[in-house]
C-alpha cells in the first residue's frame, strides 16, 4: 500500500485523517474499514473500525501487522463510489485534499551516514582520510521530529543562515517494538519506507561539527518527508535510483547506488540496550552527490526541489525566503557578537 495523510476540510475546521493512493485517489482507510465490517454484518463498525484500523498513522503502526493487514483488505474490498455506514465520503480526488507528512509526528529521528562514496567526499573535503571507525558501526545523529514537513509544504529558510541545502534520502518507519533486535529479524520491525529532504543549514552545521557536537541548530529547523509510505511488503530491498530535479533541471542521479550500512543493521544497532518504537523514523543519509554540499551547487528562496524516488515517489518542495538576517554568534551574555 501507498500510506498518506491527508487533511480535509470540514465545518470545525482542518481535519487529519489516514489514507491510501488507490487509482489516482485517496482512500479514506478508517472509513473503508467501516463499510466492510458494516457488509460483513460485524457489529459496531465505526468503533470495530476505529480500533483495527485507526485514522492516524501512529495509531495504525500501533496496531501493528494486524491492522495493516486490516486496512489492505478494506481498501481492496471498494468498488464504485462507496459512501461509509453514516453516508461519509470516502474517496477523494487530490485537488479537494491537502497532503500532509504521511507520518506528521514520528516518535523520534535518527538519521544515518550510510553511503560510503558520500562520507569519503565529505573527509576529502576536510582534507582527511576515511576514519576506520567509519566501518566498524553505522554512526547517526538524532534529530527534531516536531519540525516535519511534507509535500506541497514550503521548506523554511531559517534567518542565520546562509547556506541552505537538500540531503536527498530514504527512511525506513518502524513498525514493531524491540529492544536488542538481532540483524536477522530487523526487516520484519519495518512497517514501510519514505522519501526524506534532511534539510540543512551548512554554514551552521559546519561550525557545530568543528566544535564536536551536534549537528542541532544546522538540521533541527525542518525535515520533510513524503509523498506516501510504501509499506514493506512491497519494497524489493533495494533503493531505488533517485533523481534531483531543480526547478525541472536534472541536478543528481544515483545510478542505483546502494548504502554500505542496510536498514537491517542500521535498526538493528540502534535498538542496542534502547527500545524502538512503532513511528520512529531511519534516515538513510544522502548518497553521494544528493545534496548541494556535494554537488557544490546552493538552492535559493522560490526554488521548488524534486526529490523522485520511483515507486517510493516523488516530494516536491518549494523552498521559502528568510524573513529577516540574523546570526548565531554570541557574547558569554548572550548578545549577539559582532
Amino acid at each position: 500500500m501507498r500510506l498518506v495523510t491527508f487533511e480535509v476540510a470540514t465545518p470545525l475546521g482542518p481535519v487529519e485523517r489516514l489514507g491510501a493512493r488507490r487509482d489516482g485517489r485517496v482512500a479514506d482507510l478508517n472509513l473503508a474499514a467501516a463499510l466492510l465490517y458494516e457488509a460483513q454484518g460485524k457489529t459496531r463498525p465505526r468503533e470495530r473500525a476505529d480500533f483495527f484500523v485507526p485514522s492516524c498513522m501512529l495509531g495504525l503502526l500501533d496496531r501493528g501487522d494486524e491492522a495493516l493487514a486490516e486496512a489492505k483488505r478494506a481498501l481492496d474490498a471498494l468498488e464504485g463510489e462507496p459512501a461509509g455506514p453514516r453516508g461519509e465520503r470516502i474517496l477523494w480526488n487530490e485537488s479537494e485534499i491537502r497532503p500532509r507528512a504521511p507520518l506528521p509526528r514520528p516518535r523520534s529521528l535518527r538519521d544515518f551516514f550510510a553511503f560510503e562514496d558520500h562520507a569519503k567526499a565529505g573527509a576529502a573535503r576536510r582534507k582527511e582520510e576515511m576514519l576506520p571507525a567509519w566501518y566498524e558501526q553505522p554512526v547517526y545523529y538524532k534529530g527534531n521530529p516536531r519540525e516535519m514537513y511534507g509535500p506541497g509544504d514550503e521548506i523554511p529558510w531559517p534567518d542565520y543562515t546562509r547556506k541552505l541545502d537538500f540531503e536527498f534520502e530514504v527512511a525506513a518507519v518502524v513498525g514493531r517494538r524491540g529492544r536488542d533486535i538481532p540483524v536477522a529479524s530487523a526487516d520484519r520491525h519495518i512497517a514501510g519506507y519514505i522519501v526524506m529532504n534532511d534539510c540543512s543549514a551548512r554554514d551552521i552545521q559546519k561550525n557545530e561539527m568543528l566544535s564536536r557536537m551536534g549537528p542541532a541548530k544546522g538540521k533541527d529547523f525542518a525535515t520533510a518527508i513524503g509523498p506516501w509510505l510504501l509499506t514493506a511488503d512491497e519494497w524489493d530491498g533495494r533503493i531505488p535510483d533517485l533523481k534531483v530535479r531543480v526547478n525541472g533541471e536534472q541536478w543528481s542521479r544515483s545510478h542505483g547506488a546502494q548504502p554500505y550500512w542496510s536498514f537491517a543493521v542500521m535498526l538493528s544497532h540502534a535498538s542496542q540496550s534502547e527500545t524502538l518504537l512503532p513511528g520512529d523514523l531511519l534516515g538513510s543519509g544522502a548518497y553521494h552527490k544528493g545534496c548541494g554540499l556535494d554537488l557544490d551547487r546552493w538552492i535559493k528562496p522560490g526554488d521548488e526541489i524534486e526529490l523522485d524516488a520511483g515507486p517510493l515517489g516523488v516530494l516536491k518542495n518549494k523552498v521559502g525566503a528568510p524573513k529577516g538576517a540574523t546570526h548565531l554568534k554570541y557574547n558569554r551574555d548572550g548578545s549577539y557578537a559582532p
